[in-house]
């Protein structure tokens, strides 16, 4: 089987003028090599491809593939990581992940918690702020927390994204709007223990192979799981396998949450406990980043003792059983 793989290279944008943060979320060559060399493990025959404008120009060619493995990011819009999933659409050509409806919902952290609080699953208070003129409208208990409405990997997170009062939410809007030029998510702050849930699979086949609890350390931004201190978290971060009640009613949620919003053959959710311990829905990731002893889903698979092959194994399992049933 020909397998396609359609990326967004950092340093390809690097190389472009782009700056550290705005390509924080593209992938790293390891993750591209690691990927690469599971799949042909596995007995397919993998191709790169690369960023949507070489896809594009390969489909104009001609080319085809039996299905792509797709984990472009995409550079721009609400819409930028539905972009390759939408061409491939376009050309009949099926992908691993979840479709460009989903994909353009969950991106919008806003919206996704709209739905979420629909599907009667606890995620804490919040507004959304689409210009400064909106920022006196909000009336929510401090203290707050504030962050882009559509960015990952932390980005726009940092220690003054937890807010104590009037001016600091002003100041901390006004930076987000001005330095990101979209929307700001507030939340209630929750106190409590911060998880990272990680799923394979689709639909009532999908299951959690690990619950990961992040704990900072002296050496990190307090209080946030920032983008310092995810870029950099060796020293800052550790990672240790949760599985007490509390981690367990987190993995309830995060499977209600995934299911719920339709998500498909693998990623993450994460979630942060209330002070009563109710563990909430924070943001999901049905894109999540795969670069081996770096991101949190391929580090929570291997504390749970799922190696890196295994998890690419589960993740196009689902994929080829989703696309079988659709065929």
């Amino acid at each position: 089987m020909k397998i396609g793989m359609t990326y967004d290279l950092r340093d390809d944008y690097l190389a472009e003028g782009y700056g550290e943060e705005e390509t924080a979320e593209f992938d790293h060559p390891a993750t591209i090599a690691a990927i690469e060399a599971a799949l042909r493990s596995l007995g397919y025959e993998a191709e790169r491809i690369g960023h949507i404008r070489a896809l594009a120009k390969r489909l104009v060619a001609g080319d085809r593939w039996d299905l792509v493995f797709n984990i472009a990011e995409g550079l721009r819009g609400f819409g930028r990581e539905a972009q390759v999933p939408a061409l491939l659409d376009a050309y009949g050509i099926p992908y691993t992940f979840s479709d460009p409806m989903v994909l353009s919902l969950t991106l919008h952290k806003g919206m996704t918690k709209r739905v979420i609080r629909d599907l009667g699953i606890p995620t804490p208070d919040f507004a959304v702020v689409e210009s400064p003129e909106e920022i006196a409208g909000v009336e929510l208990t401090f203290p707050l927390f504030a962050k882009p409405v559509a960015e990952g990997t932390g980005k726009g997170v940092t220690a003054a994204s937890k807010i104590a009062d009037r001016a600091e939410l002003e100041h901390v809007c006004r930076s987000i709007l001005e330095t990101f030029h979209q929307p700001v998510l507030i939340e209630t702050f929750l106190p409590g223990r911060e998880f990272t849930v990680g799923i394979i699979g689709t639909g009532a086949e999908a299951f959690v192979p690990g619950i990961l609890e992040v704990h900072l350390t002296e050496k990190a931004e307090k209080e946030v799981y920032s983008y310092i201190n995810k870029e950099d978290w060796h020293g800052r971060i550790e990672y240790r396998l949760a599985s007490d009640a509390m981690a367990q009613l987190a993995g309830k949620t995060a499977l209600a949450a995934w299911r719920g919003l339709g998500c498909t053959d693998g990623g993450r959710v994460d979630l942060r406990a209330d002070a009563n311990g109710m563990p909430h829905f924070m943001e999901v990731n049905p894109l999540a980043g795969l670069r081996p002893d770096h991101s949190d889903l391929p580090i929570l698979c291997e504390l749970a003792g799922m190696p890196y092959r295994e998890l690419i194994a589960g993740i196009m399992k689902s994929a080829l059983k989703r696309i079988r049933t659709a065929s």
